[in-house]
Protein backbone atom coordinates (compact mmCIF):
# COMPACT_ATOMS: atom_id res chain seq x y z
CA UNK A 1 0.00 0.00 0.00
CA UNK A 2 1.48 3.49 -0.39
CA UNK A 3 2.93 5.28 2.22
CA UNK A 4 4.23 8.99 2.84
CA UNK A 5 6.75 10.32 0.70
CA UNK A 6 9.79 11.37 2.81
CA UNK A 7 9.83 14.50 3.52
CA UNK A 8 12.88 15.27 1.09
CA UNK A 9 10.63 13.96 -1.88
CA UNK A 10 10.45 16.41 -4.89
CA UNK A 11 6.85 18.30 -5.67
CA UNK A 12 4.93 15.69 -7.22
CA UNK A 13 3.00 18.01 -9.69
CA UNK A 14 1.82 15.44 -12.23
CA UNK A 15 1.64 11.11 -12.26
CA UNK A 16 3.75 11.38 -15.41
CA UNK A 17 6.71 13.94 -14.39
CA UNK A 18 5.14 16.54 -17.39
CA UNK A 19 2.62 19.69 -16.12
CA UNK A 20 -0.41 19.03 -17.96
CA UNK A 21 -2.68 21.82 -18.65
CA UNK A 22 -5.08 22.37 -16.41
CA UNK A 23 -7.89 22.06 -18.91
CA UNK A 24 -7.05 18.68 -20.14
CA UNK A 25 -10.15 17.16 -18.65
CA UNK A 26 -12.80 19.26 -20.91
CA UNK A 27 -11.56 16.31 -23.44
CA UNK A 28 -14.00 14.06 -22.08
CA UNK A 29 -17.36 14.70 -22.83
CA UNK A 30 -19.01 13.75 -20.08
CA UNK A 31 -16.92 15.88 -17.47
CA UNK A 32 -17.54 18.82 -20.10
CA UNK A 33 -21.39 18.76 -19.61
CA UNK A 34 -21.81 17.72 -16.11
CA UNK A 35 -18.97 20.71 -14.95
CA UNK A 36 -21.13 23.06 -17.02
CA UNK A 37 -24.28 22.53 -15.66
CA UNK A 38 -22.76 22.54 -12.26
CA UNK A 39 -21.71 26.28 -13.02
CA UNK A 40 -25.18 26.92 -13.34
CA UNK A 41 -26.26 24.98 -9.97
CA UNK A 42 -23.02 26.95 -7.78
CA UNK A 43 -24.17 30.26 -8.92
CA UNK A 44 -28.24 29.61 -8.10
CA UNK A 45 -26.35 28.26 -4.55
CA UNK A 46 -24.23 31.37 -3.91
CA UNK A 47 -27.07 33.63 -4.90
CA UNK A 48 -29.08 31.87 -2.24
CA UNK A 49 -25.74 31.82 0.66
CA UNK A 50 -25.93 35.85 -0.31
CA UNK A 51 -29.69 35.86 0.58
CA UNK A 52 -29.52 34.03 3.45
CA UNK A 53 -27.00 35.47 5.22
CA UNK A 54 -28.19 38.94 4.35
CA UNK A 55 -31.69 38.10 5.43
CA UNK A 56 -30.59 36.89 8.52
CA UNK A 57 -28.84 40.77 9.24
CA UNK A 58 -32.52 42.04 8.65
CA UNK A 59 -34.48 39.21 11.16
CA UNK A 60 -31.96 39.80 13.95
CA UNK A 61 -28.19 42.09 15.01
CA UNK A 62 -26.95 38.44 17.03
CA UNK A 63 -23.55 37.93 15.54
CA UNK A 64 -24.01 34.51 16.84
CA UNK A 65 -26.89 34.00 15.08
CA UNK A 66 -25.70 35.67 11.32
CA UNK A 67 -22.39 33.55 11.71
CA UNK A 68 -24.57 30.12 12.33
CA UNK A 69 -26.27 30.62 9.09
CA UNK A 70 -22.51 29.72 7.59
CA UNK A 71 -22.70 26.83 9.94
CA UNK A 72 -26.04 25.83 9.01
CA UNK A 73 -24.39 25.20 5.45
CA UNK A 74 -21.50 23.02 6.74
CA UNK A 75 -22.78 21.45 9.87
CA UNK A 76 -24.71 18.96 7.92
CA UNK A 77 -22.09 17.55 5.91
CA UNK A 78 -19.46 16.94 9.25
CA UNK A 79 -22.69 14.99 10.40
CA UNK A 80 -23.97 13.11 7.27
CA UNK A 81 -20.88 13.04 4.54
CA UNK A 82 -20.15 9.58 5.76
CA UNK A 83 -23.50 8.32 5.54
CA UNK A 84 -23.31 9.47 1.92
CA UNK A 85 -20.00 8.33 1.38
CA UNK A 86 -20.77 4.58 2.23
CA UNK A 87 -23.99 4.86 0.29
CA UNK A 88 -22.06 5.92 -2.75
CA UNK A 89 -19.45 2.99 -2.87
CA UNK A 90 -22.28 0.82 -2.51
CA UNK A 91 -25.00 1.87 -4.39
CA UNK A 92 -25.18 3.69 -7.75
CA UNK A 93 -23.39 7.20 -7.25
CA UNK A 94 -25.41 8.55 -10.08
CA UNK A 95 -28.70 7.90 -8.58
CA UNK A 96 -27.27 9.22 -5.24
CA UNK A 97 -26.50 12.06 -6.76
CA UNK A 98 -29.80 12.48 -8.76
CA UNK A 99 -32.09 12.18 -5.40
CA UNK A 100 -29.79 15.02 -3.79
CA UNK A 101 -30.29 17.47 -6.39
CA UNK A 102 -34.57 17.08 -6.52
CA UNK A 103 -34.32 16.91 -2.88
CA UNK A 104 -32.27 20.25 -2.86
CA UNK A 105 -34.65 21.61 -5.64
CA UNK A 106 -37.36 21.04 -3.19
CA UNK A 107 -36.09 22.98 -0.14
CA UNK A 108 -34.94 25.59 -2.01
CA UNK A 109 -38.41 26.01 -3.64
CA UNK A 110 -40.35 25.78 -0.04
CA UNK A 111 -37.68 27.95 1.55
CA UNK A 112 -38.75 30.48 -1.11
CA UNK A 113 -42.04 29.96 -0.60
CA UNK A 114 -41.75 30.45 3.33
CA UNK A 115 -39.39 34.04 2.42
CA UNK A 116 -42.41 35.46 -0.31
CA UNK A 117 -45.11 34.83 2.26
CA UNK A 118 -43.26 36.30 5.80
CA UNK A 119 -43.06 33.15 7.39
CA UNK A 120 -39.15 33.01 8.35
CA UNK A 121 -38.01 33.54 11.94
CA UNK A 122 -33.98 33.31 12.69
CA UNK A 123 -34.26 29.55 13.50
CA UNK A 124 -36.56 28.75 10.93
CA UNK A 125 -33.90 29.90 8.34
CA UNK A 126 -31.41 28.32 10.49
CA UNK A 127 -33.61 24.98 9.72
CA UNK A 128 -34.13 25.31 6.04
CA UNK A 129 -30.33 25.94 4.99
CA UNK A 130 -29.71 23.00 7.27
CA UNK A 131 -32.08 21.12 5.51
CA UNK A 132 -30.44 22.19 1.93
CA UNK A 133 -26.91 21.77 3.58
CA UNK A 134 -28.26 17.94 4.02
CA UNK A 135 -28.93 17.92 0.33
CA UNK A 136 -25.45 18.93 0.08
CA UNK A 137 -23.85 16.09 2.32
CA UNK A 138 -25.63 13.95 0.19
CA UNK A 139 -24.22 15.33 -2.74
CA UNK A 140 -20.46 16.10 -2.01
CA UNK A 141 -18.66 12.32 -1.39
CA UNK A 142 -20.46 10.71 -4.60
CA UNK A 143 -19.97 13.91 -6.75
CA UNK A 144 -16.16 13.87 -5.88
CA UNK A 145 -15.69 9.85 -6.10
CA UNK A 146 -17.13 10.39 -9.05
CA UNK A 147 -14.41 12.43 -10.57
CA UNK A 148 -12.75 9.00 -10.96
CA UNK A 149 -15.13 7.69 -13.23
CA UNK A 150 -15.24 11.19 -15.21
CA UNK A 151 -11.40 11.51 -16.34
CA UNK A 152 -8.44 9.06 -16.10
CA UNK A 153 -6.09 9.06 -13.25
CA UNK A 154 -3.58 11.27 -15.23
CA UNK A 155 -6.23 13.81 -15.25
CA UNK A 156 -7.69 13.86 -11.91
CA UNK A 157 -5.96 16.69 -10.03
CA UNK A 158 -6.96 18.69 -12.78
CA UNK A 159 -10.34 17.84 -12.61
CA UNK A 160 -10.56 18.52 -9.09
CA UNK A 161 -8.75 21.98 -10.02
CA UNK A 162 -11.52 22.91 -12.66
CA UNK A 163 -14.00 22.19 -9.88
CA UNK A 164 -12.37 24.65 -7.67
CA UNK A 165 -12.58 27.27 -10.98
CA UNK A 166 -16.01 26.35 -11.86
CA UNK A 167 -17.09 27.01 -7.92
CA UNK A 168 -14.80 29.96 -7.93
CA UNK A 169 -15.73 31.71 -11.32
CA UNK A 170 -19.65 31.99 -10.18
CA UNK A 171 -17.99 32.80 -6.85
CA UNK A 172 -16.57 36.19 -8.50
CA UNK A 173 -20.27 37.10 -9.88
CA UNK A 174 -22.84 34.68 -7.90
CA UNK A 175 -22.31 36.71 -5.06
CA UNK A 176 -22.40 40.58 -6.77
CA UNK A 177 -25.54 39.06 -8.45
CA UNK A 178 -26.74 37.78 -5.58
CA UNK A 179 -26.71 41.10 -3.76
CA UNK A 180 -28.46 42.77 -6.89
CA UNK A 181 -31.17 40.17 -7.08
CA UNK A 182 -31.34 40.34 -2.87
CA UNK A 183 -31.50 44.49 -3.07
CA UNK A 184 -34.11 44.54 -5.86
CA UNK A 185 -36.41 42.17 -5.74
CA UNK A 186 -35.47 40.33 -2.18
CA UNK A 187 -34.12 37.27 -0.49
CA UNK A 188 -37.40 35.11 -1.64
CA UNK A 189 -36.41 35.84 -5.29
CA UNK A 190 -32.99 34.72 -4.39
CA UNK A 191 -34.13 31.47 -2.99
CA UNK A 192 -36.17 30.71 -6.29
CA UNK A 193 -33.18 31.18 -8.53
CA UNK A 194 -31.19 28.27 -6.32
CA UNK A 195 -34.25 25.77 -6.87
CA UNK A 196 -34.06 26.78 -10.75
CA UNK A 197 -30.48 26.20 -10.66
CA UNK A 198 -30.71 22.93 -10.66
CA UNK A 199 -32.43 22.09 -13.35
CA UNK A 200 -29.48 21.67 -15.47
CA UNK A 201 -27.90 19.66 -13.74
CA UNK A 202 -31.26 16.94 -13.14
CA UNK A 203 -31.01 16.91 -16.98
CA UNK A 204 -27.28 16.71 -17.48
CA UNK A 205 -27.05 13.93 -14.64
CA UNK A 206 -30.16 11.86 -15.87
CA UNK A 207 -28.17 11.72 -19.66
CA UNK A 208 -25.15 10.11 -18.06
CA UNK A 209 -24.18 6.96 -18.14
CA UNK A 210 -20.68 5.69 -16.16
CA UNK A 211 -19.36 2.67 -16.75
CA UNK A 212 -18.61 1.43 -13.38
CA UNK A 213 -16.55 -2.11 -13.50
CA UNK A 214 -18.82 -5.02 -12.93
CA UNK A 215 -19.67 -6.02 -8.91
CA UNK A 216 -17.20 -9.11 -8.27
CA UNK A 217 -18.59 -9.37 -4.33
CA UNK A 218 -21.96 -8.97 -3.25
CA UNK A 219 -23.40 -5.73 -1.57
CA UNK A 220 -21.80 -4.50 1.74
CA UNK A 221 -24.27 -3.99 4.42
CA UNK A 222 -24.25 -0.64 5.23
CA UNK A 223 -22.74 -0.45 8.76
CA UNK A 224 -20.22 -2.60 8.06
CA UNK A 225 -19.43 -0.45 4.82
CA UNK A 226 -18.92 2.66 7.24
CA UNK A 227 -16.60 1.08 9.80
CA UNK A 228 -14.46 -0.44 6.56
CA UNK A 229 -14.17 3.43 5.42
CA UNK A 230 -13.39 4.24 9.02
CA UNK A 231 -10.55 1.55 9.31
CA UNK A 232 -9.25 2.15 6.23
CA UNK A 233 -8.58 6.01 6.90
CA UNK A 234 -7.56 5.33 10.75
CA UNK A 235 -5.09 2.44 9.34
CA UNK A 236 -3.60 4.68 6.74
CA UNK A 237 -1.36 7.75 8.65
CA UNK A 238 -1.14 9.69 5.38
CA UNK A 239 -4.85 9.86 5.33
CA UNK A 240 -4.40 10.96 8.85
CA UNK A 241 -2.41 13.66 8.68
CA UNK A 242 -4.58 15.22 6.08
CA UNK A 243 -7.56 14.91 8.09
CA UNK A 244 -5.79 16.65 10.82
CA UNK A 245 -4.69 19.43 8.58
CA UNK A 246 -7.68 19.85 7.25
CA UNK A 247 -9.77 20.22 10.42
CA UNK A 248 -7.25 22.69 11.89
CA UNK A 249 -7.62 25.06 8.54
CA UNK A 250 -11.19 24.22 8.75
CA UNK A 251 -11.76 25.57 12.17
CA UNK A 252 -9.52 29.01 11.88
CA UNK A 253 -10.64 29.48 7.75
CA UNK A 254 -14.07 29.97 8.50
CA UNK A 255 -13.85 33.36 9.66
CA UNK A 256 -13.45 34.97 6.99
CA UNK A 257 -16.72 33.65 5.46
CA UNK A 258 -18.46 33.51 8.68
CA UNK A 259 -18.08 37.05 9.76
CA UNK A 260 -18.21 38.64 6.07
CA UNK A 261 -21.95 39.94 6.12
CA UNK A 262 -20.60 41.54 9.78
CA UNK A 263 -17.58 43.20 8.49
CA UNK A 264 -19.83 44.63 5.06
CA UNK A 265 -22.72 45.77 7.54
CA UNK A 266 -20.33 47.95 9.50
CA UNK A 267 -19.68 50.58 6.70
CA UNK A 268 -22.57 53.35 6.34
CA UNK A 269 -22.78 51.64 3.01
CA UNK A 270 -23.41 48.64 3.82
CA UNK A 271 -25.92 46.67 2.03
CA UNK A 272 -26.55 43.31 0.28
CA UNK A 273 -24.33 44.34 -3.00
CA UNK A 274 -21.25 45.43 -0.88
CA UNK A 275 -21.47 41.88 0.54
CA UNK A 276 -21.68 40.51 -2.59
CA UNK A 277 -19.26 42.20 -3.93
CA UNK A 278 -17.03 41.24 -1.34
CA UNK A 279 -17.46 37.87 -1.84
CA UNK A 280 -16.72 38.85 -5.49
CA UNK A 281 -13.21 39.60 -5.07
CA UNK A 282 -12.50 36.23 -2.62
CA UNK A 283 -14.17 34.58 -5.72
CA UNK A 284 -11.64 36.12 -8.07
CA UNK A 285 -8.96 34.87 -5.83
CA UNK A 286 -9.91 32.01 -5.81
CA UNK A 287 -9.86 31.45 -9.45
CA UNK A 288 -6.67 33.00 -10.26
CA UNK A 289 -5.26 30.34 -7.29
CA UNK A 290 -7.13 27.63 -9.13
CA UNK A 291 -5.70 27.94 -12.62
CA UNK A 292 -2.41 28.72 -11.10
CA UNK A 293 -2.49 25.36 -9.10
CA UNK A 294 -0.47 23.21 -11.39
CA UNK A 295 2.53 25.36 -11.64
CA UNK A 296 2.42 25.82 -8.18
CA UNK A 297 2.75 21.96 -7.11
CA UNK A 298 5.11 21.93 -10.43
CA UNK A 299 7.53 24.27 -8.12
CA UNK A 300 6.77 23.68 -4.47
CA UNK A 301 6.55 20.79 -2.28
CA UNK A 302 2.96 19.83 -1.02
CA UNK A 303 3.97 20.83 2.75
CA UNK A 304 5.38 24.21 1.33
CA UNK A 305 2.41 24.84 -0.59
CA UNK A 306 0.43 24.20 2.54
CA UNK A 307 2.35 26.53 4.87
CA UNK A 308 2.36 29.58 2.49
CA UNK A 309 -1.70 29.37 1.54
CA UNK A 310 -2.23 29.53 5.62
CA UNK A 311 -0.33 32.35 6.34
CA UNK A 312 -0.78 34.11 3.19
CA UNK A 313 -4.89 33.29 4.25
CA UNK A 314 -3.71 34.48 7.92
CA UNK A 315 -2.39 37.44 6.64
CA UNK A 316 -5.18 38.48 4.60
CA UNK A 317 -7.74 37.58 8.02
CA UNK A 318 -6.05 39.94 10.24
CA UNK A 319 -6.10 42.82 7.77
CA UNK A 320 -9.55 42.18 7.69
CA UNK A 321 -9.63 42.59 10.99
CA UNK A 322 -7.70 45.48 11.45
CA UNK A 323 -8.79 47.89 8.32
CA UNK A 324 -11.66 49.64 8.30
CA UNK A 325 -10.87 50.80 4.40
CA UNK A 326 -13.71 48.63 2.35
CA UNK A 327 -11.09 48.85 -0.77
CA UNK A 328 -8.56 47.61 1.54
CA UNK A 329 -10.84 44.48 2.68
CA UNK A 330 -11.47 43.84 -0.33
CA UNK A 331 -7.93 44.04 -1.29
CA UNK A 332 -7.14 41.53 1.70
CA UNK A 333 -9.92 39.12 0.46
CA UNK A 334 -8.22 38.31 -2.74
CA UNK A 335 -5.19 36.52 -1.87
CA UNK A 336 -7.64 34.81 1.29
CA UNK A 337 -9.27 33.89 -1.58
CA UNK A 338 -6.44 31.89 -3.31
CA UNK A 339 -4.99 30.32 -0.53
CA UNK A 340 -8.39 29.42 0.34
CA UNK A 341 -8.53 27.18 -2.76
CA UNK A 342 -5.02 25.98 -3.08
CA UNK A 343 -5.31 24.68 -0.02
CA UNK A 344 -8.63 23.00 0.22
CA UNK A 345 -7.93 21.52 -3.34
CA UNK A 346 -4.67 20.59 -2.19
CA UNK A 347 -6.19 18.14 0.48
CA UNK A 348 -8.67 17.26 -1.72
CA UNK A 349 -6.10 15.65 -4.23
CA UNK A 350 -3.99 13.72 -1.61
CA UNK A 351 -6.98 12.06 -0.25
CA UNK A 352 -8.46 10.81 -4.15
CA UNK A 353 -4.88 9.87 -5.00
CA UNK A 354 -3.96 7.84 -1.89
CA UNK A 355 -6.74 5.57 -1.41
CA UNK A 356 -8.22 2.92 -3.97
CA UNK A 357 -11.40 2.84 -5.29
CA UNK A 358 -13.40 0.56 -3.69
CA UNK A 359 -13.36 3.14 -0.54
CA UNK A 360 -12.69 6.54 -2.27
CA UNK A 361 -16.39 7.83 -1.54
CA UNK A 362 -15.96 7.19 2.15
CA UNK A 363 -12.26 8.49 2.35
CA UNK A 364 -13.64 11.74 0.60
CA UNK A 365 -17.04 11.97 2.98
CA UNK A 366 -14.11 11.57 6.11
CA UNK A 367 -12.19 14.69 4.81
CA UNK A 368 -15.34 16.31 4.39
CA UNK A 369 -16.46 15.51 7.57
CA UNK A 370 -13.47 16.90 9.27
CA UNK A 371 -13.18 19.81 6.94
CA UNK A 372 -16.43 20.68 6.96
CA UNK A 373 -17.21 19.94 10.61
CA UNK A 374 -13.76 22.38 11.85
CA UNK A 375 -15.70 25.27 9.55
CA UNK A 376 -19.01 24.78 11.56
CA UNK A 377 -17.14 24.46 15.08
CA UNK A 378 -15.20 27.65 14.05
CA UNK A 379 -18.43 29.27 12.62
CA UNK A 380 -20.06 29.17 15.76
CA UNK A 381 -16.30 29.92 17.87
CA UNK A 382 -16.01 32.92 15.72
CA UNK A 383 -19.78 34.26 15.73
CA UNK A 384 -19.93 33.79 19.62
CA UNK A 385 -16.14 35.68 20.15
CA UNK A 386 -17.53 38.36 17.82
CA UNK A 387 -20.66 38.88 19.83
CA UNK A 388 -18.68 39.20 23.17
CA UNK A 389 -15.77 41.08 21.65
CA UNK A 390 -16.36 42.52 18.07
CA UNK A 391 -15.80 41.03 14.65
CA UNK A 392 -13.14 42.78 14.17
CA UNK A 393 -10.57 41.35 17.29
CA UNK A 394 -12.83 37.63 16.28
CA UNK A 395 -10.26 37.91 13.16
CA UNK A 396 -7.39 38.83 14.59
CA UNK A 397 -7.71 35.39 16.93
CA UNK A 398 -8.59 33.70 14.02
CA UNK A 399 -5.39 34.91 11.59
CA UNK A 400 -3.71 33.58 15.05
CA UNK A 401 -5.21 30.18 14.78
CA UNK A 402 -4.35 29.79 11.39
CA UNK A 403 -0.97 30.81 11.80
CA UNK A 404 -0.92 27.45 14.38
CA UNK A 405 -2.39 25.46 11.93
CA UNK A 406 0.63 26.54 9.13
CA UNK A 407 3.18 25.31 12.44
CA UNK A 408 1.67 21.62 12.83
CA UNK A 409 3.72 20.68 9.48
CA UNK A 410 6.48 20.49 11.50
CA UNK A 411 5.12 17.63 13.73
CA UNK A 412 3.11 16.14 10.51
CA UNK A 413 3.96 17.10 7.22
CA UNK A 414 1.73 16.71 4.54
CA UNK A 415 2.49 13.84 2.27
CA UNK A 416 3.39 14.08 -1.34
CA UNK A 417 1.00 12.65 -4.00
CA UNK A 418 0.99 8.84 -4.38
CA UNK A 419 2.70 7.55 -7.63
CA UNK A 420 0.88 4.24 -6.55
CA UNK A 421 -1.13 2.04 -8.70
CA UNK A 422 -4.32 1.79 -6.45
CA UNK A 423 -6.75 -0.16 -9.00
CA UNK A 424 -7.70 -3.26 -8.74
CA UNK A 425 -5.27 -6.32 -9.00
CA UNK A 426 -8.34 -8.47 -10.23
CA UNK A 427 -5.65 -11.79 -9.35
CA UNK A 428 -8.09 -13.37 -6.91
CA UNK A 429 -9.79 -16.42 -8.17
CA UNK A 430 -12.78 -17.94 -5.77
CA UNK A 431 -11.60 -21.26 -4.33
CA UNK A 432 -14.03 -24.54 -4.64
CA UNK A 433 -15.43 -25.26 -1.43
CA UNK A 434 -16.16 -28.71 0.28
CA UNK A 435 -19.18 -27.05 2.08
CA UNK A 436 -22.59 -25.85 1.11
CA UNK A 437 -21.66 -21.87 2.96
CA UNK A 438 -23.74 -19.16 2.43
CA UNK A 439 -22.43 -15.72 1.98
CA UNK A 440 -22.74 -15.40 5.63
CA UNK A 441 -21.22 -17.92 7.13
CA UNK A 442 -18.80 -17.60 9.34
CA UNK A 443 -16.27 -16.56 11.29
CA UNK A 444 -13.79 -17.20 8.54
CA UNK A 445 -10.28 -18.08 10.01
CA UNK A 446 -7.20 -17.95 7.26
CA UNK A 447 -3.70 -19.50 7.79
CA UNK A 448 -1.19 -19.24 5.02
CA UNK A 449 2.10 -21.09 5.30
CA UNK A 450 5.82 -20.47 4.79
CA UNK A 451 9.08 -21.69 4.98
CA UNK A 452 11.51 -19.04 5.41
CA UNK A 453 15.28 -19.92 5.26
CA UNK A 454 17.20 -18.31 8.55
CA UNK A 455 19.12 -15.84 6.24
CA UNK A 456 15.74 -14.47 4.83
CA UNK A 457 14.14 -13.90 8.38
CA UNK A 458 14.23 -10.15 8.67
CA UNK A 459 13.75 -9.48 5.19
CA UNK A 460 10.66 -11.64 5.78
CA UNK A 461 9.58 -9.97 8.73
CA UNK A 462 9.97 -6.49 6.92
CA UNK A 463 7.45 -7.14 4.19
CA UNK A 464 5.12 -8.96 7.11
CA UNK A 465 4.53 -5.84 8.76
CA UNK A 466 3.76 -4.36 5.24
CA UNK A 467 1.45 -7.51 4.98
CA UNK A 468 -0.16 -6.87 8.13
CA UNK A 469 -0.84 -3.63 7.19
CA UNK A 470 -2.70 -4.52 3.78
CA UNK A 471 -4.60 -7.46 5.63
CA UNK A 472 -6.32 -5.03 8.25
CA UNK A 473 -6.50 -1.99 5.75
CA UNK A 474 -8.76 -4.26 3.83
CA UNK A 475 -10.93 -6.09 6.64
CA UNK A 476 -8.43 -8.72 8.52
CA UNK A 477 -9.17 -8.69 12.43
CA UNK A 478 -6.89 -10.61 14.76
CA UNK A 479 -3.97 -10.62 12.30
CA UNK A 480 -0.59 -13.03 13.89
CA UNK A 481 2.16 -14.16 12.44
CA UNK A 482 3.24 -17.23 13.99
CA UNK A 483 6.62 -19.51 13.87
CA UNK A 484 6.42 -23.42 14.65
CA UNK A 485 8.87 -23.99 17.75
CA UNK A 486 10.16 -27.68 16.53
CA UNK A 487 10.86 -26.15 13.10
CA UNK A 488 11.95 -22.47 13.43
CA UNK A 489 11.72 -22.28 9.19
CA UNK A 490 8.23 -22.75 9.21
CA UNK A 491 5.56 -19.54 9.80
CA UNK A 492 1.82 -19.18 9.53
CA UNK A 493 0.41 -16.00 9.00
CA UNK A 494 -3.37 -15.53 10.57
CA UNK A 495 -6.10 -13.36 10.55
CA UNK A 496 -9.83 -13.79 10.90
CA UNK A 497 -12.83 -12.47 8.61
CA UNK A 498 -16.31 -11.95 10.28
CA UNK A 499 -18.12 -13.65 7.19
CA UNK A 500 -17.62 -15.42 3.57
CA UNK A 501 -19.07 -12.65 1.58
CA UNK A 502 -16.22 -10.17 3.83
CA UNK A 503 -13.70 -12.56 2.58
CA UNK A 504 -14.53 -12.26 -1.13
CA UNK A 505 -14.21 -8.38 -0.57
CA UNK A 506 -11.71 -8.67 1.25
CA UNK A 507 -9.22 -10.33 -1.98
CA UNK A 508 -11.31 -7.93 -4.55
CA UNK A 509 -10.42 -5.00 -2.60
CA UNK A 510 -6.23 -5.89 -3.17
CA UNK A 511 -4.55 -3.42 -5.75
CA UNK A 512 -1.85 -3.45 -8.18
CA UNK A 513 0.59 -1.92 -5.92
CA UNK A 514 -0.40 -4.50 -2.66
CA UNK A 515 0.82 -7.71 -5.38
CA UNK A 516 4.19 -5.99 -5.18
CA UNK A 517 4.23 -7.77 -1.40
CA UNK A 518 2.82 -11.01 -2.32
CA UNK A 519 5.62 -11.75 -4.90
CA UNK A 520 8.52 -10.85 -2.43
CA UNK A 521 7.05 -12.98 0.05
CA UNK A 522 6.16 -15.88 -2.27
CA UNK A 523 9.65 -15.23 -3.66
CA UNK A 524 11.06 -15.96 0.05
CA UNK A 525 9.06 -19.10 0.28
CA UNK A 526 11.55 -22.13 -0.13
CA UNK A 527 8.72 -24.90 0.19
CA UNK A 528 7.66 -26.91 -2.62
CA UNK A 529 5.42 -24.97 -4.94
CA UNK A 530 3.65 -21.58 -3.48
CA UNK A 531 2.78 -20.97 0.66
CA UNK A 532 0.25 -22.70 1.34
CA UNK A 533 -3.38 -21.83 2.28
CA UNK A 534 -5.87 -22.72 4.52
CA UNK A 535 -9.68 -21.77 4.65
CA UNK A 536 -11.61 -23.22 7.53
CA UNK A 537 -14.59 -21.76 9.05
CA UNK A 538 -14.80 -21.84 13.09
CA UNK A 539 -17.18 -23.46 15.58
CA UNK A 540 -17.32 -23.37 19.46
CA UNK A 541 -18.49 -26.76 19.49
CA UNK A 542 -18.44 -30.39 18.63
CA UNK A 543 -21.84 -31.07 17.99
CA UNK A 544 -22.37 -34.13 14.69
CA UNK A 545 -23.93 -30.97 13.06
CA UNK A 546 -20.83 -29.13 13.11
CA UNK A 547 -19.14 -28.16 9.89
CA UNK A 548 -15.89 -30.17 8.29
CA UNK A 549 -13.08 -28.77 7.55
CA UNK A 550 -13.01 -26.23 4.21
CA UNK A 551 -11.22 -27.91 1.01
CA UNK A 552 -9.05 -26.28 -1.80
CA UNK A 553 -5.65 -24.58 -1.26
CA UNK A 554 -4.86 -21.84 -3.57
CA UNK A 555 -2.85 -18.92 -4.09
CA UNK A 556 -3.55 -15.85 -1.73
Amino acid sequence: MPRPAPSSAKPAATLNGATPSTFAPFRHSAFRVLWSATIVSNFGGLVQAVAAAWLMTQLTTNATLIALVQASNTLPIMLFALVSGALADIFDRRQIMMAAILFMAAMSAVLAGMAYFGAITPWSLLAMTFLIGMGQALYNPPWQASMGDLVPREDLPQAVTLNSVGFNLMRSVGPAAGGLIVAAAGAAVGFLVNAVSYIPLVFAMARWRPDYPPRTAAREPFVSAVGAGLRYVALSPHLVRVLVRAGAFGVSGTAVMALLPLVAKSHPEGGSLLFGLLLGFFGLGAILGALTNARIRARLSNEAILRLGMIQFAVATAVLGYSDTVWVQALALFPAGMSWVIVLSLFNVAVQLSTPRWVVARALALYQTVAFGGMAAGAWLWGALAQAYGFEDALIMAAVGLLAAAALGIPLRMPEFSQSDLSPANRFREPVLGLDLRGRSGPIMVMVDYHIAPEDTEEFLSLMVQRRDIRRRDGARAWVLLRDLEMPDHWSESYHIATWDDYIRHNTRRTVVDTDVTQALHALHKGPGEPTVHRMIERHNASAHADVPLRGKLDV
